[in-house]
């Protein structure tokens, strides 16, 4: 079997340790399929090499089924780090990977706003990026999480994090996920990332995801979607600037 090497000189101090326990912590007996580490030091990861090929939608329907245990396995808190792993994560980009705050937060809604609304709102003022009525609807909904608008019975899940479609590589086996944010939060968080810049047979996706959660997701959760994506858009907004920031306003002003 081939390996795929995946580093960077000069990385985060345990920028690639703390990808490892993502990747193996998401790796669920039933769920998901991950690529698989082979080795990790603090300039890179030794990961099994994938063959990419084009996803059937057979294949899509088989991974939004897969989704589901993965999302099951749960976590300590909102916000946990993986095992394996303690402290705040990472993400975006890896030539410019920025931090992602963990919590230890027994609701969903606290969480969002402390470790991601609260805190892109805070990057976005470091990077003198923060119009001041962006500013002032952010913290409203900020408020609005924290007063436990948002908030339902589900515990915890096990979420990649980043599932956007560029962290979804499909093979022969099926669909295989990669470059983790893994944290405990909510599942529709990773359904948000695969909705935010598409994926081939995106319906096929969440229609079997749909199917094999039954009545774990929330009323509505569609709608919901746009919510879990005020963090990955804001990221983009800290880290590329341009209509990303336009972007984050329509979506806060939305729920705020």
């Amino acid at each position: 079997m081939t390996t795929y090497v995946k580093q960077r000189r000069g990385a985060p101090p345990g920028f690639f340790a703390c990808e490892a326990a993502g990747l193996r912590w998401l790796a669920v007996p039933g769920g998901a399929r991950v690529v698989e580490v082979r080795g990790v030091s603090e300039d890179g990861l030794q990961l099994e090499r994938l063959t990419p090929q084009r996803p059937t939608p057979a294949v899509a329907e088989a991974f939004g089924h897969a989704l589901v245990p993965t999302h099951a396995a749960g976590a300590p808190a909102f916000g946990a780090p993986a095992a394996g792993w303690t402290g705040d994560g990472f993400f975006g980009p890896l030539d410019d990977p920025r931090p992602l705050p963990a919590g230890d937060e027994p609701t969903w809604g606290a969480f969002y706003a402390r470790c991601r609304v609260r805190a892109v709102r805070d990057q976005l003022a470091a990077a003198d990026a923060l119009p001041a009525r962006l500013a002032l609807l952010l913290e409203r909904l900020a408020i609005r999480l924290e007063s436990g608008a948002f908030n339902d019975d589900t515990p915890p899940a096990r979420v990649h994090g980043d599932l956007w479609s560029g962290n979804v590589v499909w093979t022969a086996g099926g669909a295989v996920l990669v470059d983790p944010a893994a944290h405990g939060g909510h599942a529709l968080t990773d359904l948000a990332m695969l909705d935010l810049f598409g994926l081939p047979h995106l319906e096929r996706v969440l229609a079997a995801y749909a199917e094999a959660a039954g009545g774990t997701l929330p009323d509505g959760w569609r709608d919901l979607l746009g919510l879990h994506q005020v963090h990955p858009v804001g990221m983009h907004a800290v880290l590329f600037g341009g209509g990303y920031g336009r972007q984050l306003e329509a979506l806060v002003e939305r729920y705020a």
